[in-house]
């Protein structure tokens, strides 16, 4: 938990250090858990929008941890010892995101990178 809690506090925009495997797969749980408590409590109390797909308290949720998990994102693709910009392999269809799950999933470099 101290993990997840670093990313959102001491961590929130650093994007030039390294996040371990184990860091980022725990704060992206922790991240999809709370989106879908969210977009329950949004259908539950009336505030969810169809058209859109989430509500107001998830849309706040999401606009919050936007940042953080972006950061987390990178110091994860730093710490398999690639830059940043491959974030953007997400944007090409079917294909991209696929291999951008794969590259989260890679093993650390090991010992010193470029990124520390």
């Amino acid at each position: 938990m101290n993990l997840v809690l670093q990313c959102i506090t001491s961590k929130y925009a650093d994007f030039s250090t390294r996040a371990s495997r184990k860091e980022f797969w725990l704060f992206y749980l922790f991240y999809l858990l709370a989106f879908l408590i969210f977009i329950s409590i949004d259908v539950f109390i009336g505030t969810s929008q169809l058209e859109i797909g989430f509500g107001i308290l998830s849309g706040i949720f999401l606009l919050a941890t936007f940042v953080p998990f972006l950061a987390l994102a990178i110091r994860r693709l730093h710490d398999t010892n690639r830059s940043g910009w491959w974030l953007f392999v997400s944007l090409v269809p079917f294909v991209g995101g696929i291999w951008l799950i794969v590259l989260w999933c890679l093993k650390s470099a090991e010992g010193e990178n470029r990124f520390g």
